[in-house]
């Protein structure tokens, strides 16, 4: 099969000097432990630059995006000199985030561009060209069911309005604490691009930037992907090489998010009639169990210690309700973070709990997972499986707590800033060209048997739906 061109997945004008590859379409410091957890701190970067920090991360622990002063990332270089009275100061602020297809027609092109994402489908370096085509098979089989979920949320997904709200709302946080910016929109696979977003930094002659995902805890897949996308364009770009910049890996531990995540629970436990006999279940995306045991991903100790702070909170607040934490969203073939959201509902009831506070904890907008896997499907299993009372925490979305917290930390990290150096991150395949060059004749031939195989796509149907 062959790779779908660029034009044919992106239905809108490309922008101008972008290189859209795969798209068809404080002071540096470690978050706050309140628990031995293995890996969940956010790492330092002092003494690492770009390339080597993100190798070490596929070991440990990838660099993440932007957003609150828990486990600043400040590029190790030479800082650009400060501007001078005769610059003028002009801060950006770019939140990142994933993206989503806002009608139906832009479903099957989005999840292209996410499977097409090397940190999203893994492949062995020999068969590495195949991404595109595999990602494009994916795609095309996932697409309808995909477009059954966003037509049941009303026809797209609502991420980028509600992140245009919240870049807003920190906007108008940071000026009413006399602290003026702009703030950026950067979507990972979806409009607009961060790519678009970089552009648009570069005419605005931004001097000094935070980068801030909007992703609590720090994953491979969310965070260390869209820092990739940042690396690779500052690299080849020699304004961006000099701009001085703060990215904040992971911000879950600070004190106005928990307080945020505490408030909401609070709240919607008050509906139950029996407030205090009500299962808290937190339900986070999943990502492959590989992820965390082979490339040394530390999602799986945050969103832990996550949940660990978020109920020791309660517990200062006199709530001590049961509580467990599960995983969703998981997709094809391989094995995801357990225990499963679907399988643990199920568990519940069979156990006789009756009343069920669902916590959507590592996502901050309402979306897909939200207003359609866990509103729709998860409740529906719940009810089904002999749990009666049914709530759901909501996002926090532009909850006033959870905004100015945010504005905090993109104050509290500014002054890290520094210019982003970066060096090639791939590493040199060391093999004989002629034992390279078989392998990978022989390797694309099988591959293509595999992928194009009746039993294979039957696999895969099997697996995606």
């Amino acid at each position: 099969m062959e790779a779908v061109s660029t034009s044919s997945i992106l239905p809108h004008g490309k922008v101008s000097g972008l290189n859209h590859r795969s798209f068809n379409q404080k002071s540096s410091m470690s978050c706050p432990q309140t628990r031995s957890f293995k890996s969940a701190h956010c790492y330092s970067s002092e003494g690492l630059k770009g390339s080597q920090l993100l190798n070490s991360i596929e070991k440990r622990n990838p660099v993440g995006q932007t957003f609150s002063s828990a486990g600043a990332y400040t590029y190790v270089g030479s800082a650009v000199e400060s501007p001078t009275h005769a610059v003028e100061e002009k801060v950006g602020v770019l939140l990142l985030n994933l993206g989503g297809p806002e009608t139906l027609h832009d479903v099957q092109p989005f999840l292209f561009n996410l499977f097409a994402d090397p940190d999203i489908i893994r492949l062995p370096r020999l068969f590495q060209f195949l991404q595109r085509p595999l990602a494009q098979l994916i795609s095309v089989i996932r697409a309808p069911k995909s477009k059954e979920g966003y037509a049941a949320i009303g026809g797209g997904s609502p991420l980028r309005k509600i992140t245009d709200e919240q870049a807003h709302a920190i906007k108008a946080a940071l000026e009413a604490k006399n602290m003026h910016v702009n703030v950026y929109v950067g979507m990972r696979y979806w409009y607009p691009f961060t790519e678009e977003a970089i552009e648009q930094i570069k005419k605005d002659k931004i001097t000094r930037l935070v980068v801030l995902p909007l992703y609590p805890q720090f994953s491979i897949s969310t965070t260390g992907s869209s820092i990739r996308v940042l690396e690779s364009i500052f690299r080849e770009d020699a304004y961006l090489s000099r701009l001085p910049v703060s990215i904040i890996q992971c911000w879950y531990q600070r004190q106005g998010y928990i307080n945020s995540m505490a408030d909401l629970i609070e709240e919607e436990l008050q509906i139950f009639s029996k407030p205090k006999e009500v299962m808290i279940f937190f339900s986070a995306h999943g990502v492959p169990v590989s992820y965390v045991e082979d490339a040394g991903d530390p999602y799986r100790d945050q969103m832990e210690e996550c949940i660990y702070l978020i109920m020791q909170e309660l517990k200062a607040r006199g709530i001590s309700n049961k509580h467990t934490l599960a995983y969703q969203s998981r997709v094809g073939p391989v094995q995801w973070l357990k225990p499963y959201t679907d399988e643990v509902l199920v568990e519940l009831g069979q156990k006789g709990v009756k009343s069920l506070l669902a916590v959507p904890v590592s996502f901050v907008s309402e979306h897909i997972e939200t207003l359609e896997e866990i509103d729709m499907e998860y409740k529906h299993l719940a009810l089904e499986s002999g749990i009666e009372n049914w709530g759901r925490v909501p996002a926090l979305g532009c909850t006033s707590s959870f905004i100015t917290d945010l504005a905090d930390a993109v104050i509290e990290a500014l002054p890290a800033a520094k210019a982003m150096t970066t060096q090639s991150t791939s590493k040199e395949f060391n093999m004989d060209p002629v034992n390279y060059a078989i392998k990978m004749f022989f390797g694309s031939i099988l591959a293509f048997v595999l992928l194009l195989s009746p039993k294979m796509i039957s696999k895969f149907k099997n697996q995606l739906f």
